[in-house]
């Protein structure tokens, strides 16, 4: 950690019950499968594998999805859904065509459909929701609605009918629709300018609303905040799409960049400003429109991904279309799980307008869980502090106001030690507090006044964090880093009063 550490010793920040930011919605702790190397194949999906049930998905990958806590899930992607023929991916197995699918240079073949992703969540759970994104780069308007009246209506009609032909009598009920993905990309097949993707994205919003008015939608935002056309690209398409979408949505991802770790560490103060900047403008074109509708932010794709370790190796044979290879399996360290726990503090910090998040992906592909085709599953590093904020983190987010000691970075100037934030139960009074201590060498003193909480004591005090901070779970070593219980958290004279770990993410409950 660089030299310029602030001279001020302890890190505080007030709790008040009278005092939140809003309400965590469930949907804030959402992930995401796309059709992407070995996140559906080998990943949630082997036939043959020893713990595959009769429908050919891993129990013992559902058992870790459960206890991480996933909610809403989106699908099939990504840049793969605009090449996506939804059509392909429905009725007998045996009768489906495999595809070369242009997004990541694979060979698709369709074994795995939209009736088996609905499968899958109801095995995950009735918290899994599905987020089912339609394809706006090679197909439009009509695609999408005979997409939704085959997911969604009950029977009756051509799309319905067949679905129930193909074993699905009841509907699916998908409520959350993403329209299109990162369309303002160059990557993205069919990329569109604002002006063309917002008029599509309107009159494709227009027509599923004619199908059910209540359905919930997601217009894209600007691929990263990197974008040239970012800011300007938000405003286009809300002019065209502001009373026809709910949602406008948000991707980013971060690594650590030619060795500055403390940069790195300081990446959510990049996503919350980005947040920031995207609420600003959802609401200033909504000013102009004389609009007493609030817009709300789906950032629903984000984490730690080290993509110009892709790149670099995306050099691909241009005759070779393989099936479900291993693309983007990163492995995630100590240092990466402090990073991404910054990232969902973020995202707590901002739960009044950010209702929608989904971890990019959710197996194999930069993902908490990982597998070995025929062998076993284990968690990385990064799936303790997202299964500990999507167990706890429910409730009122307070309002945390961090008075703390800084560090100097590269990228962001000073910038304080300790991110966090706290979240109340309003049935038990029950307080959660996550939080990160960015120096990478010494502990950092914490005090939180409580008044007003009533909470008494200590529940738990977990923490993650270890002498390596380049340790990390590995197929040879699936439980090299767990979260250990922390030392010396105390409540006394309405304060709670600890030693933060170096280069840590720390969970403390009370009640």
């Amino acid at each position: 950690m660089s030299s310029s550490v602030s001279t001020a010793r302890t890190a505080r920040f007030t709790l008040d019950p009278d005092f939140t930011v809003g309400e965590v919605s469930p949907r804030l702790f959402g992930s995401f499968v796309e059709h992407l190397g070995r996140c559906v194949y080998t990943g949630i999906f082997e036939p043959g594998h020893p713990s595959a049930d009769e429908a050919g998905l891993r129990t013992d990958v559902l058992e870790l999805i459960r206890e991480l806590g996933v909610t809403a899930i989106r699908y099939p992607g990504g840049n793969f859904v605009s090449g996506y023929r939804w059509e392909d991916s429905v009725g007998p197995v045996e009768q489906r065509p495999r595809r070369l699918d242009l997004a990541w240079r694979s060979t698709e073949t369709n074994r795995f459909g939209l009736g088996e992703f609905i499968d899958f969540l109801r095995k995950v759970g009735p918290q899994a929701e599905p987020m089912l994104a339609v394809n706006l780069g090679t197909r439009g308007v009509a695609e999408a609605i005979q997409l939704q009246e085959y997911a969604n209506h009950p029977s009756g009609t051509a799309l319905s009918d067949l679905r129930a032909e193909h074993g699905d009598k009841d509907p699916f009920g998908i409520r959350l629709w993403c329209l299109g993905n990162e369309m303002d990309g160059p990557w993205q097949t069919g990329h569109k300018t604002a002006e063309e993707y917002g008029r599509l994205a309107a009159e494709t919003a227009r027509a599923m609303r004619q199908i059910d008015r209540d359905v919930e939608l997601v217009a894209c935002g600007s691929s990263s905040r990197a974008m040239p056309t970012f800011a300007a690209w938000e405003a286009t398409v809300l002019q065209e799409t502001y009373d026809l979408v709910d949602y406008v949505s948000l991707h980013a991802y971060y690594e650590e960049k030619d060795g500055d770790r403390d940069s790195f560490l300081a990446s959510a103060v990049d996503m919350e400003s980005f947040i920031e900047n995207v609420v600003a403008t959802c609401d200033h074109v909504g000013a102009r429109l004389k609009s007493a509708k609030r817009i709300n932010l789906s950032f629903d794709e984000w984490n730690v991904w080290y993509m110009s370790r892709y790149e670099a190796e995306a050099q691909a044979d241009p005759l070779n279309w393989p099936e479900a290879p291993r693309l983007l399996e990163d492995g995630y360290s100590v240092t990466d799980a402090v990073v991404f726990g910054s990232l969902l503090i973020a995202l707590l910090r901002h739960a009044d307008r950010v209702t929608v998040a989904c971890l990019a992906q959710l197996v194999n592909v930069i993902a908490p869980i990982m597998t070995e085709p025929g062998g076993p599953a284990w968690r990385q590093t990064t799936f303790f502090p997202f299964a500990q904020a999507a167990r706890h983190g429910r409730g009122q987010v307070l309002d945390v106001r961090v008075d703390s000691p800084t560090y100097r970075t590269a990228a962001y100037g000073d910038v304080p030690l300790l991110h966090a934030t706290a979240v109340r139960d309003p049935a038990t009074g029950a307080v959660t507090v996550f939080a990160v201590n960015r120096s990478r060498t010494e502990p950092l003193p914490l005090q939180v006044a409580v008044r007003g909480l009533g909470v008494t004591r200590v529940v738990e005090h977990s923490v993650l964090g270890d002498a390596d901070p380049d340790a990390r779970n590995t197929l040879a070593e699936p439980d090299r880093v767990t979260p250990h219980e922390g030392a010396g958290a105390h409540l006394s004279d309405d304060a709670l009063r600890v030693d933060l770990e170096p280069l840590s993410w720390t969970m403390i409950r009370l009640a």
